[in-house]
């Protein structure tokens, strides 16, 4: 296999644990909310990358804070992978 291949291999393989664990955290998460009677308060947030600049969103500080996090790990990673 050459590189190209297994980059390619790489990426749908990622694309496809993460969709098994949205669709885990997504049962666990409702698992969890019919056993709980309280009310509960939802938060959100995205990241969005124009290029190498992320712009991150959420409904919370905290939630923004961890968004903030993830995106510069993203980032990091972007641009070691751009380099090797």
């Amino acid at each position: 296999m050459n590189y190209v291949s297994l980059l390619l291999l790489g990426g749908i393989l990622i694309i496809f644990i993460g969709f098994i664990l949205i669709f885990i955290g997504a049962l666990i998460e409702g698992e969890k909310n019919s056993s709980n009677t309280q009310e509960n308060k939802t938060q959100a947030g995205g990241i969005i990358f124009i290029g190498p600049i992320p712009i991150v969103f959420g409904s919370s500080k905290e939630i923004t804070k961890w968004m903030l996090i993830i995106a510069l790990i993203i980032a990091i990673i972007l641009i070691v992978l751009y380099i090797l």
